[in-house]
């Protein structure tokens, strides 16, 4: 396999303040006590690179809720220009040549990762410009990204998106939630098989932002006090998984764009 080299249509400019029609969103494990020299790592030498070869790198988090997790999200313009990107700096990049052998060292599993598309235009990431993103020893930020994954038997629907929008959203800024985004699973087939997808599921993932762990807590307790959210919209909303939302409670990594 040959790399291909990004073609400038491949950049992602601020389109109505948006970006990344197609997006990764990868969960990785480490090896006990790595995490944070992962954290350095990835943050130092492959950011900048990959998007040189094409994509956008949105978010970088450690999983609040395991130690040894480490959640990523990259975007691309569309799914050829994923290919060429992904090719670019997996196959020819000096990045990844120089420094992958340090970065799967600290790897047990790389294989948690969901295609994703944006439910509708408006509801993509909206990110400062990347020559904005905070350098290397900037303070890591108090808030977070919560993103919420659920489980559907068939891709989302218009009406369950209608619902969710409707309903679902309105309680969660009524409690105090910021809603960054809303996502569903990119059925597109997988064009760099070298880097696994989870390829045989219908996600809906909601992303919501909040200034800091204890406003993330009065939100969940300001729900869980909502008797119509108690009693009508979470039944509801369950009712049409086919298992409970997954919750990723997520903190950015200092040079993270994607915040709460």
């Amino acid at each position: 396999m040959t790399s291909q080299q990004p073609l400038e249509s491949d950049r992602l400019p601020q389109v109505d303040g948006l970006c990344s029609p197609i997006v990764d969103l990868r969960q990785y494990t480490l090896h006990p006590v790595t995490r944070d020299a992962f954290v350095e790592l990835f943050d130092r030498e492959f950011v900048e690179t990959q998007e040189a070869a094409g994509m956008r790198i949105i978010g970088q988090f450690r999983d609040l809720g395991d130690p040894n997790r480490y959640v990523w999200l990259r975007g691309f313009a569309d799914m050829p220009a994923r290919q060429r990107a992904l090719n670019a700096f997996y196959i020819g990049g000096p990045a990844w040549a120089a420094h992958s052998e340090t970065a799967r060292s600290m790897m047990i599993d790389t294989s948690d990762a969901l295609l994703l598309h944006p439910v509708r235009p408006e509801w993509g990431f909206a990110l400062d410009d990347p020559a904005q993103r905070p350098p290397l020893e900037s303070a890591t930020p108090n808030s977070i990204v919560v993103a919420t994954v659920h489980h559907l038997a068939e891709p989302a629907s218009a009406v369950f998106l209608d619902f969710y929008e409707d309903s679902i959203v309105t309680a969660l800024r009524g409690a105090r939630a910021r809603v960054l985004g809303l996502f569903a699973t990119e059925h597109s087939p997988n064009n760099f098989p070298r880097l696994p997808l989870r390829e045989r599921e219908n996600v809906f993932v909601a992303f919501c932002g909040f200034d800091d762990l204890a406003t993330y807590h009065r939100h969940m307790t300001a729900l869980g006090r909502d008797r119509s959210w108690r009693q009508d919209l979470y039944p509801e909303l369950t009712r049409r998984l086919t298992m409970p939302p997954q919750t990723l409670r997520l903190a950015p990594t200092s040079r993270s764009q994607l915040r709460g």
